[in-house]
């Protein structure tokens, strides 16, 4: 009896080892992301996905540290190595969590990154994407903030890229707020961002 305690101890142990790893891992990487030390956070978030093979979260975060950074790279070569590297994690990151409207909403973002770089380029081949994937993430999780936010920004730049009002989509800016408001990540760890984005764009709407 003594023993199969001793066991249950240690596999607990064990457990509770491996997630204070976890945590500590991604607290420190994103520590890194939040110093504006992008390649070591990417490379933190990393490691951290290899030893959590069944966990999502790093490889998304990896990836969304490329994309953001992205959208302030002057160099097309860097550019697209560094979404090639993200595209990676993406690959990665859904692999292990299919029909992800967190993960489809990153891939769009993606290729928006390509499209604000040189949009006569890749907005031919790419703008499409991008509307898709916003379309098919509000069909899986219509009442995901980020996901009507995102959808909705994008939308407005696409009309107001072809000269049209954007005001229609300012309701959609309004919901994804009022959405933010009671939304609550699964995890310390899962998406939250996007907030402040939605209330200046909001804002933005009414002048």
């Amino acid at each position: 009896m003594l023993r199969i305690i001793a066991i249950i101890v240690l596999l607990v142990t064990s457990q509770l080892s491996a997630q204070s790893n976890y945590e500590t891992g991604m607290q420190n990487a994103f520590k890194l992301w939040k110093a504006n030390e992008s390649e070591n956070a990417v490379n933190l978030f990393e490691r951290i996905a290899n030893a959590e093979t069944e966990n999502w979260l790093p490889s998304y975060y990896a990836a969304n540290v490329l994309i953001v950074k992205s959208f302030q790279t002057k160099e097309e070569q860097e550019l697209v190595a560094q979404l090639k590297k993200a595209q990676n994690f993406i690959n990665d990151a859904t692999a292990i969590s299919k029909e992800n409207p967190e993960i489809i909403v990153l891939q769009a973002l993606l290729h928006t990154a390509y499209i604000a770089f040189d949009g006569a380029k890749y907005g031919m081949t790419l703008s499409g994407k991008v509307a898709s994937l916003y379309s098919e993430a509000l069909k899986l999780a219509p009442n995901n903030p980020r996901v009507v936010f995102s959808k909705a920004d994008w939308d407005m730049g696409a009309a107001r890229y072809f000269g049209q009002d954007t005001k229609p989509f300012c309701k959609d800016i309004e919901k994804a707020v009022k959405l933010f408001v009671n939304f609550k990540p699964e995890t310390p760890f899962h998406p939250g961002w996007g907030k402040d984005r939605a209330e200046a764009v909001l804002e933005a709407c009414g002048k």
